[in-house]
This record gives C-alpha cells, sequence and structure tokens, in this order.
C-alpha cells in the first residue's frame, strides 16, 4: 500500500471538514454542505459527460484504475540494474543461450522477452523495435488513464458552475421572496463547492500520482533496454554497470555503489576479521 497516497487524499478530507466545522456552526454546519440535487447534477453530470468522451469499456477501466493510486510503485531501479549485471555475468561466463535458464526465475515479463530475443538470436536493432514498440504501447495505456482523470478534473469544475447557474436562475425567478435568497443562493453554490472538490480532491492528486508510476515504469523498461543490448553486443559488465548508473539520480549511485562494495566485501570473505 501506498502510505502517502493514502494519508494524502483523506487527509485532504479531513482538512475539508475542519474548515467546516471552524466556523459559527461548527459540527451544525455539515448539513448546509450536502444537497442531493446539487451531487447529482455536479457528480453525476461530471461523468457522464467523461462517459460521452470515451467507449464504455474504457471508462470502467478508468474508474477503476483509482485502485492503482493505493498501491506501492514496484520500480526498483537498482536491484533491476543488479539482476541486468548478474545476467551480464552470466552470459560473459557461459554464452547468450546461458540465459534462458536464467530467465525462467525472472518475474518482470518485459525482462524476460528481451531475454528470449536476444538467446533466440534476433538482430540487435530488432530487439530494440521490438522492445521499444511494446513500450510505446505501454505508455499509450497509461496516458490513456491519466487522460480519463484529468478530463474528470477539467469536467468537475465546469458541471458546478452549470449547477450554480440553476440554481442562481431559479432563485432569481422569486426575488419577491426575499427571505430565501440566502438559502437559494447557499444551496447555489454548494454545486461550485462540489465540482471544486471533485477536481483537487480526487482527480488531480490520482492524475498525478499515475504520471509519478508511469514515468517510474518506463524508466525502468529503458534501463532493460539498454541493459539487454548491451548484454548482447558483449559489453563488460562493468562498463554495462556504469553505462545503467547514469539512469540513477546522484544518491542513488552512491548508494548503489556503497550495497555493491559490500556484497562484494561478502562474496570475498574480505568482511571476516
Amino acid at each position: 500500500m501506498d502510505i502517502a497516497s493514502i494519508i494524502g487524499l483523506f487527509g485532504c478530507f479531513f482538512i475539508i471538514i475542519f474548515g467546516i466545522v471552524t466556523g459559527n456552526l461548527g459540527f451544525a454546519a455539515l448539513p448546509n454542505f450536502w444537497d442531493l440535487p446539487s451531487i447529482i447534477i455536479t457528480i453525476g453530470g461530471t461523468f457522464v459527460c467523461v462517459m460521452a468522451s470515451v467507449s464504455m469499456k474504457d471508462f470502467i477501466a478508468g474508474l477503476s484504475s483509482i485502485r492503482l493510486v493505493f498501491k506501492s510503485p514496484t520500480g526498483d531501479e537498482a536491484g533491476t540494474i543488479r539482476t541486468i549485471i548478474d545476467l551480464s555475468n552470466v552470459a560473459r561466463k557461459e554464452g547468450l543461450l546461458s540465459l534462458e535458464e536464467a530467465a525462467n526465475n525472472l518475474e518482470d515479463e518485459f525482462l524476460k522477452k528481451g531475454i528470449l530475443l536476444i538467446v533466440d538470436g534476433t538482430d540487435p536493432e530488432l530487439v530494440r523495435a521490438i522492445l521499444e514498440t511494446e513500450l510505446s504501447c505501454i505508455e499509450a495505456r497509461h496516458k490513456k488513464t491519466i487522460s480519463f482523470w484529468e478530463t474528470v478534473g477539467a469536467m468537475g469544475p465546469a458541471w458546478g458552475m452549470i449547477g450554480t447557474l440553476i440554481g442562481l436562475i431559479n432563485m432569481l425567478k422569486v426575488l419577491a421572496d426575499s427571505a430565501s435568497i440566502g438559502p437559494n443562493m447557499a444551496t447555489a453554490l454548494v454545486t461550485t463547492f462540489y465540482g471544486s472538490v471533485l477536481a483537487n480532491w480526487i482527480s488531480a492528486p490520482v492524475a498525478s500520482k499515475l504520471k509519478v508510476n508511469n514515468s517510474i515504469e518506463i524508466m525502468l523498461k529503458e534501463v532493460i533496454i539498454e541493459g539487454l543490448l548491451s548484454i548482447q553486443a558483449g559489453e563488460n559488465p562493468r562498463v554495462i554497470e556504469e553505462k545503467l548508473k547514469s539512469f540513477l539520480s546522484p544518491k542513488q549511485r552512491i548508494e548503489f555503489s556503497a550495497a555493491s562494495g559490500e556484497e562484494t566485501l561478502a562474496t570475498s570473505g574480505g568482511g571476516e576479521n
């Protein structure tokens, strides 16, 4: 579970409640922010509008994608680089064909697919083309999901304003009853409130987190592509390591080098007294 997303989204909710109840009315103000017609106009209008802009399959997939926000990103750049370096050592000692057995123990399907292409003797340019095509398709699917939530974020405030305009028009029709102007105005503004909350509490954070997750996954797959092509070219594992470390931040490079040094000491027995 992604603790940051859970704390962030629930934190936003409690901050909204805090803002409502800290007024003069306290918790008695909460019913002022509940209006079923406003919910139907704003929330219903937003999602029906989004539905009209995509296929039903994409609409359902977009809604269900919100669960991805609560999953911790599985990206481990350093771990992926270590795996590739291990594979390069195997290939250097035992040949490329030995990688087929190593591929059976891998969980990453993208990495496994690349290794099998190499083992089959596929031309390096074709290997790159196949893997980059798959990478482009993955990114396109991710962008479609991100676009869904960006559309929800754009439609929410718009439908909130539509609801407010409906309320104001109805209010102006009965100006003779001055006592009803205040309550009717408040009800009209509730729809704008719902639209803003939908856009800034749900849509914007979800779209942003999905963009971050997409960037992490795409970068990992780029690391895999460069690593596999280097293995196929017969490059030295040390050279491959230095090449792939360029994907890491300076801090990650230091941590990676430190961890690699500890592993080397442990393997060689240099850590014993």
